[in-house]
């Protein structure tokens, strides 16, 4: 059983009940019967799974200059390196020994303490305040070498592919795999996807982004858990999507959702949550986002009382006569008000 407060608590908790409170408390719970202060629910009605929902990535790609040249900064900080780049220019990778003063140097002089950034007179974000951190990578030459090494990649695929969109990531993603063998590119997993960031942006038309390809008879297709047939034709092949992370979204299903299971407790079975969860996927959320589905291991479980979804109260709305008579007196007042200003202005 919930039981209402007897009375609005205030912020503080230090307070106290009064005798009287407490005694009218005991014997609501001890009648065990519904009223307004008090309902009676089963355990289930407080639990809840929190479930992951997913939906794919979906990108268009192209090796334009500009997106190419921001690889140059692919480390981070693009704000603190491409100053440093206009600099120092090329010298960070041919030759960073004979700068390294000279930088440690100019990021001194960018202060020291706090991360934070302030506004010069011209407008422009002044460095001031970069953590040790931020500085010792700055200073790695391995990090520069690692950047131009990436340009100088992309650089050298542009040719094979050309400069032209790619509305499938998919293609382009296969076209650059197959070029970076032919031309025998030293490219780490991590790099080439950093690569792929770099020049691909999101576009919600484009087709989804391909994770995983399962072969004939080892996956079976399930949509609403993130298993699909192929597009091509080959309905042998199943599929799983790319997570697009900014789409991502959570729902509290209701234990209720379950079909009773007869387990003390009211926790729902393992075949009863699973068939309550899809239930309200299906109900509440595939209608408006139909590519969606549920990431299984990611499910929680949780409970919560919400006293404010059990007994607020709201208050009745005024009538429409007691609002025209309010209007009323306050435009008395107002006209009282002008009759007085204008008698003064006459004087």
């Amino acid at each position: 059983m919930v039981q209402a407060a007897p009375q609005k608590t205030s912020a503080r908790k230090n307070c106290e009940l009064a005798p009287d409170d407490i005694q009218r408390i005991c014997d609501t719970y001890l009648k065990f019967e519904e009223t307004p202060q008090s309902k009676i629910f089963p355990n289930a009605a407080f639990g809840y799974w929190k479930v992951t929902v997913e939906r794919p990535l979906r990108l268009h790609s192209q090796l334009t200059v500009k997106a190419i040249e921001s690889l140059r900064f692919a480390s981070g900080e693009e704000d603190l390196r491409a100053p440093l780049y206009d600099e120092f220019g090329d010298k960070l990778v041919e030759t960073f020994p004979s700068i390294a003063e000279a930088l440690e140097k100019r990021l001194a002089e960018w202060g020291n303490g706090d991360d934070a950034e302030e506004e010069s007179e011209d407008g422009t974000a002044a460095k001031k305040g970069l953590s040790e951190k931020k500085k010792r990578k700055l200073l790695d030459p391995k990090t520069w070498e690692r950047d131009a090494r990436l340009v100088e990649a992309t650089i050298a695929l542009r040719p094979e592919l050309g400069g032209d969109l790619f509305a499938d990531h998919n293609i382009f993603r296969d076209g650059v795999e197959d070029a970076v063998k032919k031309l025998d590119l030293k490219l780490s997993a991590a790099e080439l996807k950093l690569i792929l960031r770099a020049v691909s942006w999101r576009v919600q038309t484009a087709p989804p982004v391909i994770a995983k390809v399962h072969r004939p008879g080892k996956a079976t297709v399930d949509p609403l858990h993130g298993r699909y047939s192929s597009p091509a034709g080959d309905r042998k092949l199943v599929l799983e999507y790319e997570p697009d992370p900014d789409l991502r979204d959570t729902e509290q299903v209701p234990f209720l959702e379950a079909p009773p299971s007869g387990n003390p407790g009211g926790l729902p079975s393992e075949a009863s949550a699973k068939e309550g969860i899809e239930a309200f996927i299906r109900r509440e959320v595939l209608p408006y986002t139909p590519d969606a589905w549920i990431k299984e291991d990611a499910t929680k479980i949780g409970y919560e009382i919400s006293f404010t979804r059990h007994f607020y109260q709201p208050q009745p709305l005024r009538t429409l006569d007691a609002i025209r008579a309010d209007i009323a007196v306050v435009e008395e007042e107002a006209k009282g008000l002008l009759d007085e200003l204008l008698k003064g202005g006459a004087k």
